[in-house]
């Protein structure tokens, strides 16, 4: 390009560049949530080694068993509704054996282990009475029940009356449809009440029970059949106790226990 006089001006070439300059990219903050991560660990791991045994083994329990099955008495199924373990409970493990060895002692248990279940979980430790195909613990289609209903529910009332616990019983049915008015509502509402009638016959407390809860189908146990008979059962939740620290066993928790059934609480 030439000037008025004729001679050759230079040609200028702006280059603008856009961004920010290296320092201000992204791979910081990568690097940066990896050391937070790693401080995250490092306190975990100092925070477990200076907790008690019962937690470490709590919590190295839970790892290696996280679905709990290996809590589960009788049966290699865990308990429908069931949360993660309240570390802070630590007597309901031995509320567990002790119940255990308690039905161990009926004639019937050994012909009905692989029907009771018992677990710990986040609410308490749930009891499950599962039926089979021809009825085990209830009339088919009924909420009468069976002489080894009342059997094992009643050993289950001579042990839960000696707590302060506050008791949930809940009634859960299988998919299957009644034909006329009665519906799977009425039949798990009803037998959970059964359940409820039995135990305070047997010594069970009527300011124990906190609530009776029909949960018809909604609940199944084993959702890949619906119609299967485990789906049809009773479930009692003794619940942990409020503040989570008083024993459940011991001399302690038996004069709690008496207090409560002389109406002192």
């Amino acid at each position: 390009m030439a000037d008025d006089s004729g001679r050759e001006q230079p040609i200028i070439v702006k280059k603008k560049v856009n961004g920010h300059s290296g320092h201000h990219g992204g791979a910081w903050k990568v690097a940066y949530a990896d050391f937070v991560t790693a401080m995250m660990a490092l306190f975990m791991v100092l925070w477990l080694l200076n907790s008690s045994q019962e937690t470490q083994k709590a919590i190295g329990g839970y790892f290696s068993d996280p679905e709990g099955n290996g809590k589960l008495i009788g049966s290699d199924m865990a308990g429908a509704g069931g949360d993660a373990i309240n570390l802070a409970v630590k007597d309901m493990e031995q509320l567990k054996e002790k119940i255990a060895q308690s039905l161990k002692q009926s004639s019937k248990f050994k012909a009905l282990q692989d029907k009771i279940t018992m677990v710990v979980t986040g609410e308490g430790l749930r009891i499950e009475l599962m039926e089979s195909d021809v009825g085990t613990f209830f009339e088919s289609g009924s909420p009468v029940p069976t002489e080894e209903a009342t059997e094992i529910i009643g050993r289950l009332a001579q042990e839960v009356g000696q707590l302060p616990n506050r008791v949930f019983l809940e009634g859960h049915t299988d998919s299957k449809q009644f034909a006329g008015e009665y519906s799977n509502w009425e039949l798990s509402s009803d037998r959970a009440n059964t359940a409820r009638r039995i135990m305070q016959a047997h010594g069970v407390r009527s300011d124990q029970v906190a609530q009776v809860r029909g949960y018809a189908d909604q609940r199944l146990r084993n959702a890949a059949n619906a119609e299967d008979s485990s789906n049809r059962r009773i479930s009692i939740i003794i619940q942990h106790l409020e503040g989570h620290g008083k024993p459940l066993l011991g001399p302690k928790g038996e004069h709690e226990a008496k207090r409560a059934r002389a109406g002192e609480h």
